[in-house]
């Protein structure tokens, strides 16, 4: 049943993120129709463009954290035994949730509402800029989500034992990718 829900979650963030990426890149072609042909800029295409990227950027990365695109140097980690490697990446998808819950879900929840209480307005667009910050908190709940997905699966392979680590961790990453 997770499974499922967890599939279905990832295919409207995905959707939902090239849905925003079309839509800026419409926006700027617009922008730039009508600052160099019109010879009229649009008020409002600068404005909206800054607020898609920022819900791309925000959303994105929790895609990237789930397709393991982050970057990240492991070097050092590589060199560990297959059980070290399993508990060392148990702690860095701890921290990710630590860090996605108290900053991303929490701050972002409050800044949201303080925002949305003061009903604070962008100028051009007249959006209530909560609306624009609410992809601080879900992008938090996603990157959480990810996490805790990552962690279970990096539990299953601890019990599972050494010898299946190593047989199991190439296959799991080889579908990762």
């Amino acid at each position: 049943m997770l499974p499922k829900i967890i599939k279905f979650l990832d295919r409207v963030l995905e959707t939902g993120l090239t849905l925003a990426m079309a839509a800026m890149t419409l926006t700027v072609i617009w922008q730039v129709f009508t600052r160099f042909v019109i010879r009229d800029p649009s008020s409002w295409t600068e404005e909206l463009a800054i607020f898609l990227l920022i819900w791309i950027g925000l959303l994105g990365s929790a895609v990237a954290l789930k397709r393991k695109a982050h970057l990240g140097i492991d070097v050092l980690v590589n060199r560990f035994p297959p059980n070290y490697r399993l508990l060392t990446a148990i702690f860095v998808y701890s921290c990710v949730i630590i860090f996605s819950i108290s900053v991303l879900v929490y701050g972002g929840s409050k800044m949201v509402t303080v925002i949305l209480i003061n009903n604070q307005v962008s100028p051009a667009l007249g959006i209530r800029m909560g609306y624009v910050y609410m992809a601080l908190p879900i992008s938090g709940l996603f990157i959480t989500l990810y996490g805790i997905e990552f962690i279970i699966q990096e539990l299953r392979l601890l019990v599972a034992g050494r010898e299946e680590v190593e047989e199991e961790a190439p296959a799991l990453k080889a579908t990762l990718d």
